[in-house]
Protein backbone atom coordinates (compact mmCIF):
# COMPACT_ATOMS: atom_id res chain seq x y z
CA UNK A 1 0.00 0.00 0.00
CA UNK A 2 2.96 2.32 0.70
CA UNK A 3 4.45 2.35 -2.96
CA UNK A 4 0.78 3.39 -4.39
CA UNK A 5 0.86 6.11 -1.78
CA UNK A 6 4.02 7.40 -2.70
CA UNK A 7 2.58 7.03 -6.58
CA UNK A 8 -0.50 8.95 -6.07
CA UNK A 9 1.72 11.36 -4.11
CA UNK A 10 3.90 11.95 -7.10
CA UNK A 11 2.81 14.75 -9.40
CA UNK A 12 4.38 13.15 -12.83
CA UNK A 13 3.54 10.14 -12.43
CA UNK A 14 -0.10 10.50 -10.94
CA UNK A 15 -0.57 13.13 -14.46
CA UNK A 16 0.31 9.81 -15.89
CA UNK A 17 -2.23 7.54 -14.33
CA UNK A 18 -4.61 10.14 -14.65
CA UNK A 19 -4.46 10.08 -18.57
CA UNK A 20 -3.89 6.72 -19.01
CA UNK A 21 -7.06 6.27 -17.07
CA UNK A 22 -8.91 8.82 -19.41
CA UNK A 23 -7.34 6.87 -22.63
CA UNK A 24 -8.57 3.75 -21.67
CA UNK A 25 -12.60 4.90 -21.09
CA UNK A 26 -12.93 8.20 -23.59
CA UNK A 27 -15.19 6.48 -26.36
CA UNK A 28 -13.14 9.33 -28.58
CA UNK A 29 -9.31 9.52 -29.57
CA UNK A 30 -7.85 10.93 -32.18
CA UNK A 31 -8.10 14.55 -32.83
CA UNK A 32 -12.02 14.86 -31.21
CA UNK A 33 -10.59 13.49 -27.70
CA UNK A 34 -7.63 15.56 -28.07
CA UNK A 35 -10.11 18.83 -28.36
CA UNK A 36 -12.38 17.42 -25.88
CA UNK A 37 -9.29 17.38 -23.29
CA UNK A 38 -8.61 21.29 -23.93
CA UNK A 39 -12.34 22.23 -23.54
CA UNK A 40 -12.43 20.71 -20.31
CA UNK A 41 -9.76 22.90 -19.34
CA UNK A 42 -12.28 25.86 -20.45
CA UNK A 43 -15.07 24.04 -18.21
CA UNK A 44 -12.90 23.78 -15.03
CA UNK A 45 -12.09 27.14 -15.22
CA UNK A 46 -15.58 28.30 -15.83
CA UNK A 47 -16.06 26.55 -12.63
CA UNK A 48 -13.17 28.98 -10.45
CA UNK A 49 -15.19 31.55 -12.03
CA UNK A 50 -18.53 30.23 -10.38
CA UNK A 51 -17.10 29.34 -6.80
CA UNK A 52 -15.01 33.00 -6.38
CA UNK A 53 -18.69 34.22 -7.30
CA UNK A 54 -19.81 31.82 -4.50
CA UNK A 55 -17.64 32.43 -2.20
CA UNK A 56 -18.10 36.18 -2.27
CA UNK A 57 -21.86 36.21 -2.44
CA UNK A 58 -21.93 38.26 -5.90
CA UNK A 59 -25.05 36.62 -6.95
CA UNK A 60 -27.72 38.10 -4.62
CA UNK A 61 -30.10 35.30 -5.59
CA UNK A 62 -28.14 32.72 -4.45
CA UNK A 63 -26.16 34.39 -1.86
CA UNK A 64 -22.45 32.84 -0.51
CA UNK A 65 -22.27 29.37 -1.64
CA UNK A 66 -18.92 28.55 -1.89
CA UNK A 67 -16.00 28.72 0.18
CA UNK A 68 -12.05 29.77 -0.09
CA UNK A 69 -11.34 25.82 0.15
CA UNK A 70 -14.01 25.68 -2.55
CA UNK A 71 -11.84 27.80 -4.59
CA UNK A 72 -8.63 26.35 -3.90
CA UNK A 73 -9.80 22.71 -5.26
CA UNK A 74 -11.04 24.06 -8.38
CA UNK A 75 -7.99 25.85 -8.73
CA UNK A 76 -6.29 22.22 -8.23
CA UNK A 77 -8.94 20.62 -11.01
CA UNK A 78 -7.50 23.29 -13.70
CA UNK A 79 -4.13 22.71 -13.01
CA UNK A 80 -4.89 18.69 -12.94
CA UNK A 81 -6.63 19.39 -16.08
CA UNK A 82 -4.03 21.60 -17.37
CA UNK A 83 -1.23 18.55 -16.81
CA UNK A 84 -3.26 15.91 -18.21
CA UNK A 85 -4.17 18.11 -21.27
CA UNK A 86 -0.20 18.23 -21.71
CA UNK A 87 0.40 14.71 -21.60
CA UNK A 88 -2.25 14.52 -23.93
CA UNK A 89 0.15 16.23 -26.67
CA UNK A 90 3.57 14.81 -25.33
CA UNK A 91 4.63 11.84 -23.03
CA UNK A 92 7.37 14.40 -22.16
CA UNK A 93 5.44 16.37 -20.23
CA UNK A 94 7.74 16.74 -16.91
CA UNK A 95 10.18 17.91 -19.22
CA UNK A 96 8.22 20.06 -21.60
CA UNK A 97 6.76 22.19 -18.41
CA UNK A 98 10.26 21.94 -16.33
CA UNK A 99 11.41 23.72 -19.71
CA UNK A 100 8.56 26.50 -19.64
CA UNK A 101 9.03 26.68 -15.90
CA UNK A 102 12.61 27.82 -16.63
CA UNK A 103 12.03 30.03 -19.33
CA UNK A 104 8.95 31.93 -17.66
CA UNK A 105 11.02 32.12 -14.54
CA UNK A 106 14.54 33.60 -16.16
CA UNK A 107 11.99 36.01 -17.78
CA UNK A 108 9.96 37.08 -14.77
CA UNK A 109 12.78 36.72 -12.14
CA UNK A 110 16.14 37.06 -13.75
CA UNK A 111 18.81 34.30 -14.69
CA UNK A 112 19.65 33.75 -10.89
CA UNK A 113 15.87 32.52 -10.05
CA UNK A 114 16.64 29.37 -12.19
CA UNK A 115 18.64 26.43 -11.10
CA UNK A 116 19.99 24.28 -13.89
CA UNK A 117 20.45 20.48 -13.90
CA UNK A 118 23.88 20.93 -14.45
CA UNK A 119 24.50 23.79 -12.13
CA UNK A 120 23.48 21.03 -8.98
CA UNK A 121 25.90 19.86 -6.97
CA UNK A 122 26.97 16.18 -7.07
CA UNK A 123 24.91 13.98 -4.40
CA UNK A 124 27.21 13.01 -1.82
CA UNK A 125 27.68 8.92 -1.12
CA UNK A 126 26.46 7.15 2.01
CA UNK A 127 28.93 8.31 4.96
CA UNK A 128 30.73 10.51 2.49
CA UNK A 129 32.15 13.80 4.15
CA UNK A 130 30.41 17.03 3.46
Amino acid sequence: MSDQNDRAADLWSGIDDLWAWLDRIDPLDGKEGMLLCMLKLSEEVGEVAQAVIGVTGQNPRKGVTHTWEDVQGELCDVVISALVALRTLTPDTREVFSGHLARVMERSLGPSAVVHPEDLPTPRGVGEAR
